[in-house]
């Protein structure tokens, strides 16, 4: 990953991960095991956690198929890394003006081919910088877009 390219977003778009993209065959499995998927997408997840929520979203998806992880999978994981290599001077700074609380939600529709369901995401900035973020599969499955908006407006208030 060293010598790599830098990568300019966490996740590309246009690019659905599924189970269909899983290891089939005995030789692909073993072949999977040299790769440490599970390890590096818990590294990503502390990261992700302290102090880079600008991953949040992309690291929720790669986490889904750590228990069988396909060679697409693991190009995503590479693909938050050298994205991280990019960003590696990004930080979060809190400045000491009035206290001015703002909260973001945002979701998609039915992107998790497996289940159909959507993900929700939300920020809450204090003075424009983060300081909680989420981003997570929904519980039902919403048949519009304005259903998956709704739920994540949802939770994002509790």
């Amino acid at each position: 990953m060293q010598n790599s390219k830098k990568g300019l977003l966490p996740f590309k778009h246009g690019v659905h991960l599924s189970k269909e993209q899983c290891p089939q065959t005995p030789q692909e499995v073993e072949d999977m095991r040299r790769i440490p998927y599970a390890s590096t997408v818990g590294s990503l997840m502390y990261v992700m956690l302290c102090t880079r929520p600008d991953i949040c979203y992309a690291v929720g998806i790669v986490s889904r198929y750590q228990s069988n992880p396909g060679l697409d999978h693991s190009t995503a994981v590479k693909i938050i890394l050298k994205y991280l290599r990019r960003t590696r001077d990004y930080m979060l700074v809190y400045g000491a003006k009035d206290l001015i609380l703002t909260g973001y939600t945002d979701s998609d529709i039915q992107t998790n081919k497996d289940s159909r369901k959507s993900t929700s995401g939300s920020v809450f900035t204090l003075n424009g910088r983060a300081i909680v973020w989420r981003s997570i599969k929904q519980g039902c499955i919403a048949d519009s877009t304005m259903e998956a908006e709704y739920v994540t407006a949802c939770e994002a208030a509790k």
